[in-house]
């Protein structure tokens, strides 16, 4: 009975998780933004993250939905930001500097809807919430 009843706020809590580390990940892209030169030698490349359903299985054996999880980060391999600067110490033999493939306008746009995601979720979990302590009240 108890895991039926929390089901829905396990459910937006994966999403909250989900979406918070999205949420890193954008902050690590920002942040990052004019890194020319990373532990690999090259400039940053973009991350992204990918989600997957989890599945649990219910009593008649069959799948139903659990909630979300962080399937993986993805690096975004579309080509680096060209600009010239023959001063730069990581300019190329052509005097041009290899910039993170990373677009602040683009980051942005998700960090908006990542943190309406958030909200949703929590949304759904305060609605919860406040259905279960009404259902509470009902015997008094």
């Amino acid at each position: 009975m108890m895991d039926g009843l929390f089901k829905s706020m396990n459910i937006s809590g994966s999403g909250m998780s989900a979406e918070r580390f999205r949420l890193n990940i954008i902050s690590q892209n920002l942040s990052n933004a004019n890194t020319t030169r990373t532990d690999n030698g090259g400039p940053y490349r973009r991350k992204s993250v990918s989600f997957e359903e989890v599945l649990n299985g219910s009593m008649s054996n069959s799948e139903s939905f659990g909630g979300v999880k962080v399937s993986s980060i993805n690096e975004d391999q579309a080509p680096f930001r060209l600009e010239y600067e023959p001063d730069n110490p990581d300019a190329d033999e052509n005097g041009y500097v290899r910039y993170p493939n990373v677009n602040a306008l683009r980051e942005m746009i998700d960090m908006i809807s990542a943190q309406r995601a958030y909200e949703f979720n929590a949304t759904a979990v305060n609605t919860a919430k406040t259905m279960y302590n009404s259902a509470l009240n009902i015997g008094k």
